[in-house]
């Protein structure tokens, strides 16, 4: 397993019943202990949340038009 690889463990039929989270990959979802579900729901969220806006700061705004021209693809 590599630093950042997620494995699933699986019962003897191959069913995942698991999953190993790397540390490191632990600590940036939760950098506070996590005491509640609450509290993991909400690291997930806050996690996933930042990894988008990560990504939308390197995606390069449409203007109107291009904006319209995808939505029209995507309908059809």
């Amino acid at each position: 397993m590599t630093n950042d690889a997620i494995a699933y463990l699986t019962d003897t039929q191959g069913n995942p019943n698991a999953v190993v989270i790397p540390m490191a990959l632990w600590r940036q979802i939760f950098p506070e202990p996590v005491d509640s579900v609450e509290n993991i729901v909400e690291g997930i969220e806050d996690y996933c949340l930042s990894r988008a806006m990560d990504e939308a700061v390197k995606t390069p705004l449409l203007d109107r038009e291009a904006a319209l021209e995808l939505l029209e693809e995507e309908s059809d």
